[in-house]
C-alpha cells in the first residue's frame, strides 16, 4: 500500500504495527532469558530508539535500568556523515553491569562501532547490541548485532521512531518513505 499526499514524499508500508509487536515481545522474551538474575541496563539510542524501547522494556520480565544516549551523524542528510559525536552521554555507572545498547536502525555500522567503543570504555560487565532493523544496504563496518527483530536490504524507512528531518517517527507502521 502506497500512502501520499500532495507535494509530500510517498510512503510504502512495510511492517504493520501488528508484526513491530510480535518482534519486540520475541526480543523481551530472548533477553529476559538471557539476563535472569543479572544486573541490566538499557541504554537507549536517541532519538530513534525511544518508542522501540519504551515497547522492549515493558515486555521484560526482570529488572532493568534505563539510560540514554544521544549521538549525532545524520543532521538533516538521509546519510550518515561519518562523523560520530556524542550530544549526551550515559549518566548511569556501567561499570561491571551487563549492558545492552537499544538502537532503532543499524545501516552503514559506523554510529554502532563509535557507540560500543565508547560504552566499553565505561568497563561494563558484557555488551551487547539489540537493533529493531538491521538494514545492511549501506553497511560499511562490521559491528556484532546480538538481538534484531528484522533484517532488510535496502529503503529509506521512517515510523515506529524513525525519522526524516524529524518527521514521521509518530507512525505505528514503518514505511518505505519513496523521495
Amino acid at each position: 500500500m502506497v500512502i501520499a499526499a500532495k507535494n509530500k514524499p510517498q510512503k510504502r508500508l512495510l511492517i504493520s504495527a501488528e508484526e513491530i509487536s510480535y518482534q519486540v515481545q520475541r526480543l523481551a522474551k530472548k533477553i529476559s532469558a538471557d539476563y535472569q538474575g543479572g544486573d541490566l541496563v538499557l541504554v537507549g539510542v536517541l532519538k530513534g530508539a525511544f518508542i522501540f524501547l519504551a515497547d522492549l522494556a515493558r515486555q521484560l520480565t526482570i529488572p532493568t535500568e534505563i539510560d540514554f544516549v544521544r549521538l549525532a551523524s545524520y543532521g538533516a542528510s538521509t546519510t550518515s556523515s561519518g562523523n560520530v559525536r556524542i550530544i549526551n552521554d550515559v549518566e548511569l555507572s556501567l561499570r561491571g553491569r551487563d549492558v545492552v545498547i537499544v538502537e532503532d536502525i543499524i545501516d552503514s555500522g559506523l554510529t554502532m562501532q563509535f557507540l560500543r567503543e565508547h560504552l566499553l570504555a565505561h568497563q561494563p560487565r558484557s555488551l551487547k547490541v539489540c537493533a529493531f532493523l538491521d538494514k545492511r544496504e549501506r553497511r560499511t563496518t562490521p559491528v556484532p548485532i546480538d538481538y534484531v527483530a528484522l533484517q532488510l536490504d535496502k529503503g529509506f524507512l521512517v515510523g515506529y521512531g524513525l525519522d526524516c528531518n524529524e518527521a514521521h517517527r509518530h507512525l505505528p507502521d514503518i514505511c518505505e518513505l519513496i523521495l
